[in-house]
C-alpha cells in the first residue's frame, strides 16, 4: 500500500512514504530510546533487525501500511497499522503505532504522518483504528495528536503494564474511518 508522495521536505512538510527495508535501521533507532527510557512502549528490549524485517513483511502481506516521514532525506518518524486482535471478526480494525525522533516533535510531522496512515488504512479497507497511549510523561504529545485527527477516548485500562518498576495504565482511543 503506497502512501501519496509529497513535495520536497521541510520541517512543516516532510516526505511521507512507504517504508522499505533500508529504513528499518532508522526506525529501530527512533524506537530504542523509548524502549530503554520510558514506558511509552511496553517493549522491554529494543526489537532487532530480524524483528523489524518480520514486522514489515507481515504488514505488507496483510496489505496494511507501514510509513516513514523524512526530512532532508533523514527518517524522523514512522507509523504503521497492525491487526487489533487475531479473530477474524476484527479483520477491519487495526491498532495504529506512531513514533517520532525527539527533534521531529512539535513541528507538525506527527500530524502529517498519522493523517497519511489513516488515509492508507482507509484505502486498505480498514474501518476502525485503535490507538493505545501509555500513561507516561514521554507520551504527553500523543493524546493531543490523536485528538486533532478525530480519535476519541473510549476507555482506560488501569495498571495493565509494569515497566521500570512502576505500574502503567493505558488509554484507548478510537477513530472510525467509515
Amino acid at each position: 500500500m503506497d502512501a501519496p508522495e509529497h513535495a520536497a521536505p521541510t520541517a512543516a512538510r516532510p516526505v511521507v512514504r512507504t517504508t522499505t527495508g533500508d529504513d528499518l535501521p532508522a526506525v529501530a533507532a527512533i524506537l530504542e530510546p523509548y524502549v530503554l527510557g520510558t514506558a511509552v512502549t511496553f517493549d522491554e528490549e529494543p526489537p532487532g533487525a530480524e524483528a523489524w524485517a518480520a514486522r514489515l513483511d507481515d504488514l505488507r502481506s496483510r496489505g496494511l501500511p507501514f510509513l516513514v516521514a523524512e526530512v532532508d532525506d533523514v527518517v524522523v518518524g514512522y507509523a504503521y497499522a497492525s491487526p487489533w486482535r487475531p479473530k477474524a471478526a476484527y479483520r477491519h480494525t487495526v491498532e495504529s503505532t506512531i513514533y517520532l525522533s525527539p527533534a521531529a516533535q512539535g513541528r507538525g510531522i506527527g500530524t502529517r504522518l498519522l493523517a497519511a496512515l489513516l488515509d492508507a488504512c482507509s484505502l486498505a479497507g480498514v474501518r476502525e483504528v485503535v490507538a493505545v497511549v501509555a500513561d507516561d510523561p514521554a507520551a504527553a504529545g500523543s493524546l493531543p495528536l490523536h485528538r486533532r485527527l478525530g480519535f476519541e477516548v473510549v476507555g482506560v485500562l488501569r495498571d495493565v503494564g509494569v515497566k521500570h518498576g512502576r505500574s502503567v495504565s493505558t488509554m484507548l482511543l478510537q477513530r472510525s474511518l467509515h
